[in-house]
């Protein structure tokens, strides 16, 4: 059994902003299959055949503590979890699967590395592009896309829930192997 795990923050406001890149994945993955839904005051968990989703409900400097919840009912280890998030070091809809690494500069990550005490868990980076000089990290990923960014971060999101979706089936090499064929955009 593997899981993918979309990074976000809860709540109506946040949905369309940069930040919740790895909820928009979900979103697309709870299409593909008929998922049963647990909520719990840290994360909603949704199962099926194919696998496991999380949407944690924590904020996403504190990820990690939905992370480790959610493996307490789940017992899985860290290579068989994906973590799909928003990367401001990546331009606007480009995508990075990795088998392992650090957090770089998302608290998100951070705190879910911190979480499962090891670097070596599976994450796809969505980017979404570098603040504008004088714009703080935080407001400029807690702000919606421009125009001109939806239909390519909509685009990655798609691609994204793809690879995920591999992820889930057939594992990690497997996602490796399709994002290299997909020409790693």
């Amino acid at each position: 059994m593997r899981a993918v795990i979309g990074l976000g923050n809860p709540g109506l406001n946040y949905a369309p902003t940069r930040h919740n890149a790895g909820f928009w994945v979900l979103a697309r993955l709870l299409g593909r299959a008929r998922w049963r839904k647990q909520q719990f005051p840290w994360g909603e968990v949704y199962r099926a055949e194919d696998g496991l989703l999380l949407r944690p409900l924590t904020f996403m400097n504190r990820a990690g503590e939905a992370v480790r919840e959610f493996l307490h009912l789940y017992p899985l280890s860290p290579p068989d979890l994906l973590i799909v998030y928003d990367d401001v070091d990546l331009p606007v809809g480009e995508l990075r699967l990795r088998g392992s690494g650090g957090a770089g500069t998302h608290n998100g990550m951070r705190s879910v590395l911190a979480a499962l005490g090891s670097e070596e868990v599976p994450r796809l980076r969505i980017g979404v592009g570098a603040p504008p000089p004088g714009m703080e990290l935080s407001q400029y990923v807690l702000s919606p896309p421009s125009q001109e960014e939806l239909p390519l971060l909509s685009a990655a999101a798609d691609r994204a829930a793809e690879l995920a979706w591999v992820f889930l089936r057939d594992g990690l090499q497997a996602a490796l192997d399709e994002y290299s064929r997909q020409g790693r955009v």
